[in-house]
């Protein structure tokens, strides 16, 4: 009987509706005016598509949707009307009983509804392709494993058209939402990066880079770049307060190191002392760099008590000078104490 009726059943649903934007986010709706989002959908399947009936989980949203059959391949819309009559957030669904599937195609909408629009009292400094935005560097900081953290990113449309952020490029551990998810010439929305912590592999620092598109598809491009870094933190937290007293001690010569400036030299070069001040081995877990443009060599990971290591930091010219931002060494210890250190690299 199975295998009479399998072939039976996909024939049924040899359907499928294809939507480009599944979640709409309206970002704030001012109090009793209500809002309608457009959604844009498609037959994909091989034959007509028929809606027989659309739900909502509540009286409050208003659904429009073609009453007659979509041809196979044809685009089609849905417009879905919230009455914007209480306060706070609202996060409404949609579900599309059709022919395409046994089960509804699900559409959400989603905002908050405010007495009075509020808006980013900052600036927007940096040209992201043809946006704006207020960064382009994003540093989850002091990271522990497990935890799921949020910044935000405020962007704003210069231009003359509608545009729908989208963030490209995310590896598994980042998520992106932009609110609203369009934005009208001359107004603004916010990017919330979502990190989880679950998906950093390594201890110490992480860092990519993703794209700022004005739509879905935009290109790649160097001019729309958003530099993210992490820096995951090793847990001290089960230790005994007889461990803790019998722990290591990391202690430098200098937190941060100037070097100078370049003058026509392709290098510059110093050194930072490591000294361990306290009971048991100091462990050097990690060793990295903030940026390119920096060479190191330690001449030990392990440092017993009392004894010292040496950090050597060459500053090369051709990829520092220009840069605007400040280099830095990144250390991952077993202090737990300071289980992050830090050294700012000073070049002109």
């Amino acid at each position: 009987m199975l295998l009479l009726t399998a072939p039976t059943a996909m024939t049924a649903f040899a359907q499928k509706i294809v939507i480009s934007n599944p979640v709409i986010d309206c970002g704030q709706v001012v109090f009793k005016h209500p809002v309608t989002a457009e959604y844009e959908l498609k037959n994909g399947g091989r034959r007509d598509l028929t809606i027989k009936e659309v739900r909502t989980n509540c009286g409050c949203a208003i659904v429009e949707y073609p009453r007659n059959a979509v041809r196979a391949g044809d685009a089609f819309k849905v417009k879905v009307s919230y009455d914007a009559r209480q306060m706070g957030h609202f996060q409404k669904l949609v579900g599309i009983y059709s022919n395409a599937s046994a089960s509804p195609t699900m559409l959400t909408l989603k905002g908050v509804v405010v007495r009075n629009l509020t808006n980013f009292k900052g600036s927007y400094p940096i040209t992201l392709g043809t946006l704006r935005a207020d960064v382009d560097e994003v540093e989850f900081e002091d990271v522990n494993r497990g935890a799921i953290l949020q910044k935000k990113i405020h962007i704003s449309n210069p231009t003359s058209e509608t545009v729908q952020p989208v963030l490209m490029h995310l590896p598994n551990y980042l998520k992106a939402e932009v609110s609203p998810s369009k934005i009208a010439p001359g107004h603004s929305g916010t990017a919330t990066l979502t990190l989880d912590s679950r998906f950093l592999r390594d201890f110490g620092l992480t860092q990519t880079t993703i794209y700022l598109g004005a739509f879905p598809g935009d290109k790649v491009a160097r001019e729309k770049e958003i530099e993210v870094s992490a820096v995951l933190l090793p847990s001290f937290d089960k230790m005994t307060a007889a461990q803790l007293a019998l722990a290591p001690q990391i202690a430098l010569s200098a937190d941060s190191l100037s070097l100078g400036a370049f003058g026509g030299k392709s290098k510059l070069k110093g050194v930072i002392t490591i000294t361990n001040k306290g009971r048991s081995t100091l462990r050097i877990n990690n060793l990295q760099m903030s940026m390119t443009g920096l060479q190191l060599s330690l001449s030990s990971t392990r440092i017993e008590p009392g004894q010292e290591a040496r950090l050597k930091v060459t500053a090369l010219a051709r990829q520092l000078q220009g840069s605007k931002r400040v280099p830095r060494v990144l250390m991952i210890t077993n202090d737990p104490k300071q289980p992050k250190v830090v050294i700012r690299i000073n070049v002109r």
